[in-house]
């Protein structure tokens, strides 16, 4: 097989296993509560990542605390909303990140990519109000807030993070979200049951220090739009994981809603990136703990892309 040719089908493995991520997480969250299931899987992410990582400088512990704060409120809100939405609708909803990223990084950009947004906006309220107009649900909320939140934090790693370390800068976020969920967890860990523990050491191994890997070793491999389009098809995989795995469905609505967040999302997506103007090669960092969590997410810093996992 040639390089090329595995280069993307391991960038492809990583998006398929980041978008069964919400399944997992949803399935892991239904015998244990969701800040111990939190826990254990940044704890097992964070022992995992210390047989790769060496030293770690002062500004890396700085900056990875610091991000690490704002990771773990994007893992809150992502694991308390896949528990009361469907994994397919979680998959979509925080695939806004890639829209919302270059809003909140302050850039101008042209009209379509407003006209792009305003697609995906209405795609998701197709997508909440899929069984007619209602008061839309708490977990689908809580999916655009973490989309939100996972925005922001995506734009502070392209401002503070530019000349650190990937790997030491998830190690720093990894501990730090083991340490603030440690508390509120410790006691819940004799209850839980076998299953339990496979699921969140999947969650941790695969979706978290696997994919984290596997992505920046593609990366260096392929160029970072190739791997963009790749790692972008994350929530078409949330989807079918949830429908064919979960017993999920879609009503008509709905799917016309996922058919639109997709097609605004790749477009604004293609638009911002075209319209950097002597943009540099671009640069995909992962985060272990992004999709669910961490999905993938376009920095707002010209010349680079984030893929947040």
């Amino acid at each position: 097989m040639p390089a090329s040719r595995r280069t993307d089908l391991l960038l492809l493995l990583v998006a398929i296993v980041w978008g069964s991520s919400y399944l997992a997480a949803k399935t892991a969250t239904a015998s244990t509560p969701v800040l111990t299931v939190l826990f254990v899987r940044y704890a097992i992410s964070a022992v995992a990542l210390l047989l790769f990582v060496r030293r770690i400088n002062r500004k890396e512990l700085r900056i990875g605390g610091l991000l690490g704060l704002t990771q773990a409120a994007v893992l809150i809100l992502e694991t308390y909303g896949v528990t009361h939405t469907s994994a397919a609708n979680a998959g979509l909803i925080i695939s806004l990140t890639l829209v919302l990223t270059p809003l909140l990084d302050r850039r101008r950009l042209p009209p379509r990519f407003y006209l792009a947004a305003a697609v995906c906006v209405g795609a998701v309220g197709l997508l909440m109000s899929s069984h007619g107009l209602h008061v839309p649900g708490v977990g689908d909320l809580l999916m655009l807030a973490a989309a939100v939140v996972r925005a922001g934090h995506v734009a502070l790693v392209g401002r503070l993070a530019t000349d650190l370390r990937p790997l030491q800068l998830t190690t720093v976020q990894t501990f730090v979200g083991t340490a603030l969920f440690a508390a509120p967890a410790l006691h819940h860990l004799p209850a839980i049951p076998a299953v339990g523990w496979l699921q969140m050491a999947y969650l941790a191994l695969f979706c978290s220090v696997f994919a984290f890997l596997v992505q920046t070793w593609a990366v260096q491999r392929t160029s970072a739009s190739r791997a963009s389009l790749l790692l972008g098809t994350e929530p078409i995989w949330a989807v079918a994981i949830g429908i064919g795995l979960g017993s999920e469905h879609l009503t008509v609505t709905a799917a016309l809603g996922a058919v639109l967040l997709l097609a605004g999302t790749t477009w604004g997506q293609s638009i911002e990136r075209r319209a950097r103007l002597g943009a540099s090669p671009l640069l995909v960092v992962g985060s272990v703990a992004g999709g669910n969590d961490d999905g993938s997410a376009v920095a707002g810093s010209v010349g680079r892309e984030t893929a947040g996992r």
